[in-house]
């Protein structure tokens, strides 16, 4: 949008993590109660989800109360200003219940074609990634900031670092896929939610695989991802922000391989 004040909107969004950090930390590690979303897999809600994102509400309803919010938690609020703050309170939560430090708070400003920009926070470990989609990405962490860059010399499934948040929750033919796929690569990692995404634009995993995405966790990892150098896409080789299935690659050369592979399951 032309009239988008990045350092502005970056500057809220740190807000929005830095009013979500405390409330997380309360909750983590202490043995809280958790509620399951009805769904046919197991789908934690805690009390930490619903504390941020209400808190991240009512901020965005003071600071910006002419854009709109999509979160996980609540129903959305539609806005007037063609801009809408997409959140996941804690993204990895059943990461958080239990103790490991992979969650992460998710933060993306879209505009009407997607998301502009994010922040990726993990309070526990002090890590904030940030991205403007397309033209940088960020590291603060210990009062230091870094740009991120993806792994550019990673071309190869054969040479690549792969992850999934879980790859028993694929089935079928998007299973035989990523089998394949994952058997190729020179290494596996799992279970790490949306902070692979910030260890690929950190040059460290170079493929991440995942399907069944809601658009709240996929928001902020675009920017991110693109900012470092990296690519996001569908399956299909499309725009990702809506969710659903999801490729992130380091290198075009390296999507571009994973992405004929994972052809036959594409929806």
């Amino acid at each position: 949008m032309p009239d988008l004040d990045v350092s502005a909107e970056l500057a809220l969004a740190a807000q929005l993590a830095d009013a979500a950090r405390p409330i997380a930390l309360q909750h983590f590690r202490t043995g809280l109660h958790v509620d399951a979303k009805p769904a046919h897999e197991f789908d934690p809600v805690t009390e930490a989800d619903r504390a941020i994102e209400a808190r991240i509400r009512a901020i965005l309803a003071e600071a910006r109360p002419e854009d709109g919010v999509l979160g996980e938690e609540q129903a959305e609020t539609l806005g007037q200003s063609g801009r809408t703050w997409v959140v996941d309170p804690i993204d990895g939560t059943r990461a958080f219940i239990a103790g490991l430090p992979t969650w992460c708070v998710l933060i993306a400003l879209y505009g009407p074609d997607g998301p502009l920009l994010s922040v990726i926070d993990q309070p526990f470990t002090g890590e904030r990634f940030s991205g403007v989609t397309g033209q940088g990405a960020w590291l603060d962490h210990g009062g230091s900031r870094q740009s991120l860059r993806t792994r550019p010399a990673v071309t190869r499934v054969e040479d690549a670092i792969l992850s999934t948040t879980d790859p028993g929750l694929f089935e079928g033919a998007e299973a035989d896929c990523f089998s394949r796929l994952a058997q190729a690569a020179k290494v596996r990692r799992y279970g790490l939610d949306a902070y692979a995404y910030a260890a690929l634009a950190a040059g460290g995993v170079d493929l991440v695989i995942e399907s069944g995405l809601k658009p709240w966790d996929v928001g902020a990892l675009i920017p991110v991802v693109t900012g470092a150098g990296g690519v996001i896409t569908n399956w299909r080789g499309g725009p990702a922000h809506e969710g659903g299935q999801m490729l992130a690659a380091a290198t075009p050369q390296l999507h571009a391989q994973a992405l004929e592979q994972l052809a036959a399951a594409a929806l």
